[in-house]
């Protein structure tokens, strides 16, 4: 797949760029994709929940009716789940909520969501850039230049750019990563993805480890 090159101001430079279409061009596929994203969405989660159970909760033990006679149902003590304020049954307990997956299956999940973004032609290929110092303001015209302020865009970067990440945090719906850090859920959650020309000499690099 051929892109142009287009700079800051919005403006075909006259370059054009081949998309590998050993990352760019394969078949998507989406259980990779939904495993990656399982994956990435379960380890956001801390995991510290925590309810009190009857061995927990700050009642006295003593038997609050006798034991026959009364009609009703057996009662030990106020913990009981039964009564009011008593412990919890089977509550939640902190726990790690992650799992397992393998490179290959995270590497072919990222390859097909950006294969589904190049399908849908959201793929923006942009000038390599520099900032002298960080301006938000500056930022959000490169966006207005590109018709893509009102998007949710990935920005993907070759390699650090301090300037650029601080520029862009302060922006909803826009997120600024390298190359080598960039994960399914991100690719799938913008509607651009903008690659700075040396991101995609380093996305050969990353897939081709």
């Amino acid at each position: 797949m051929e892109l142009n090159v287009v700079n800051i101001q919005g403006k075909e430079t006259g370059k054009k760029v081949q998309l590998n279409d050993l990352i760019f061009g394969i078949e998507p596929n989406d259980h990779a994709i939904y495993l990656d994203v399982k994956q990435y969405l379960a380890n956001q989660r801390q995991g510290t929940h925590k309810s009190k159970e009857r061995a927990e909760v700050s009642y006295s033990t003593r038997k609050i009716k006798k034991q026959k006679g009364t009609g009703g149902a057996r009662a030990g003590s106020l913990k009981s789940p039964v009564f009011r304020g008593g412990g919890r049954v089977f509550g939640p307990r902190p726990r790690n909520y992650g799992f397992k997956l393998n490179k290959k299956v995270k590497e072919l999940a990222r390859k097909s969501a950006l294969a589904y973004k190049a399908q849908g032609n959201n793929i923006i290929v942009l000038e390599d850039f520099d900032m002298a110092v960080a301006k938000t303001k500056e930022f959000v015209t490169i966006q207005n230049n590109l018709k893509i302020s009102d998007k949710k865009s990935l920005f993907i970067l070759g390699d650090d750019n301090k300037n650029i990440y601080l520029s862009s945090r302060n922006l909803e719906g826009v997120k600024v990563v390298i190359a080598s850090d960039v994960t399914t859920y991100d690719i799938l959650n913008a509607s651009s993805v903008v690659l700075l020309e040396g991101s995609l000499e380093k996305f050969e690099g990353v897939f081709n480890n």
